[in-house]
């Protein structure tokens, strides 16, 4: 239990809630906290709470090193959010750029570390990271993560709403990628098991894809999902340090290097130890309804790596 966890964006609005949740971990020894602002205050606000993680500020590019030398875990919710009538397409030029110069600081400093990308397009960002990581010639497919997970968390909300259930013990696998109708709810494989009629099965798929513009509208210009956001993603790096820790049979979705479709990156459950992902579960079987979505995200999917493999390359 003594993970040495980097945020690198940790001032913004997703990185400041994920901090204080690392912080509120037993499982962190040691929280790094990375920005271009603002981090020194947010790094002495967190380092009054009594939990035993020592936090330290990092302040612009050249305290980037310092701060990711020994990491085991880096998150990286760094980026500017979704403003009203924006896909997450639209944030891709200011953030592939973010993600880059980030990622290529992690292969030099801590090229061990696993890597959580949360900065959308998560779709595009995770070849970037891995294009990045073979540049340096440090690629490690099993270490690299895009958190998918609040696509799952929303899926049990909305899911557990509907059934009258507790949220806490629903479980639906969400695969495919992170954007509108790439994310792929597979409602079929829910434990508990739960049935829909097909018009309502659609409108609770549609919510889930597009739960994030619902945020987006509702905070009408001062944000996207944040707070939300960061409960996803320390959910999926505690379950990350609990595997490194050696606990055993530990599952969550994320969006990575696979070979379970005709897509290079795709997220299905994934089997996570010691030294990242294991072993990928796959899809499964799923339903007529949901190969069809499976089907029609190929297109979208493909388009979008090959984004984020050619501002790669282009990426000085």
């Amino acid at each position: 239990n003594n993970a040495k966890v980097a945020v690198l964006g940790a001032s913004g609005g997703i990185g400041q809630p994920l901090s204080l949740l690392l912080k509120n971990s037993p499982l962190v020894s040691r929280l790094s906290l990375y920005d271009i602002a603002h981090t020194p205050g947010v790094a002495a606000d967190l380092s009054h709470i009594e939990t035993r993680a020592s936090v330290k500020g990092f302040l612009g590019p050249e305290q980037l090193p310092e701060c990711l030398k020994g990491c085991d875990v880096v998150v990286i919710p760094a980026g500017v959010p979704r403003k009203p009538g924006m896909t997450r397409d639209d944030l891709f030029n200011t953030n592939a750029s973010i993600v880059a110069t980030l990622t290529s600081a992690c292969a030099k400093h801590c090229p061990e570390a696993m890597i959580c990308i949360i900065s959308n397009p998560v779709n595009s960002t995770i070849p970037i990271t891995s294009e990045v990581f073979k540049k340096h010639g440090v690629y490690n497919p099993k270490r690299i993560f895009g958190v998918t997970t609040l696509d799952i968390v929303r899926a049990n909300t909305f899911v557990a709403e509907l059934k009258g259930l507790d949220p806490a013990r629903v479980s639906v696998p969400v695969i495919g990628g992170h954007a509108g109708k790439t994310i792929i709810p597979l409602i079929s494989q829910c434990t508990p098991k739960v049935d829909f009629p097909q018009d309502q099965l659609e409108k609770l798929t549609g919510r889930i894809q597009e739960a994030g513009t619902e945020v987006v509208k509702a905070k009408a210009g001062a944000g996207s999902a944040t707070l939300s956001m960061a409960y996803a993603g320390a959910r999926f790096v505690f379950s990350l340090v609990d595997a490194m820790n050696g606990k055993e049979g530990v599952i969550e979705c994320a969006f990575v290097k696979s070979e379970e479709t005709e897509s290079p990156y795709f997220s299905t459950p994934l089997l996570l130890g010691k030294n990242g992902i294991e072993k990928n579960l796959g899809i499964g079987k799923i339903s007529p309804f949901e190969e069809k979505m499976v089907a029609e995200a190929m297109a979208e999917l493909k388009a979008s790596i090959k984004k984020g493999e050619e501002f790669a390359k282009s990426f000085k």
